[in-house]
């Protein structure tokens, strides 16, 4: 599972193959923000801890933004979150 120096930072839970987590870490990529990936499929932690927020479901990508969490969000509302919460994270130079 994401280390707690991720807490206060931005965390991607995602799973191979879904086209939903490759958009928004190409996304997150492009935008250079600063963030953790971590594998459900590989971390049975992690997987845990998303169906814990997803209503026992593993939907993915769930997002943890200084540890709120977020699921299957839009880059807007996720890059909102950022702003509010975990503002150090966005990039110097864009």
């Amino acid at each position: 599972m994401a280390d707690r120096e991720d807490q206060d930072g931005v965390v991607v839970y995602w799973r191979p193959l879904c086209p939903f987590c490759m958009h928004l870490r190409t996304r997150l990529r492009l935008a250079r923000l600063r963030h953790t990936e971590v594998n459900i499929w590989r971390d049975p932690e992690a997987a845990a801890f998303v169906r814990s927020v997803a209503d026992g479901n593993e939907t993915v990508p769930t997002v943890t933004v200084a540890g709120r969490p977020m699921v299957n969000p839009s880059m807007g509302e996720l890059m909102e979150a950022v702003r509010t919460h975990a503002p150090h994270v966005l990039s110097k130079d864009g």
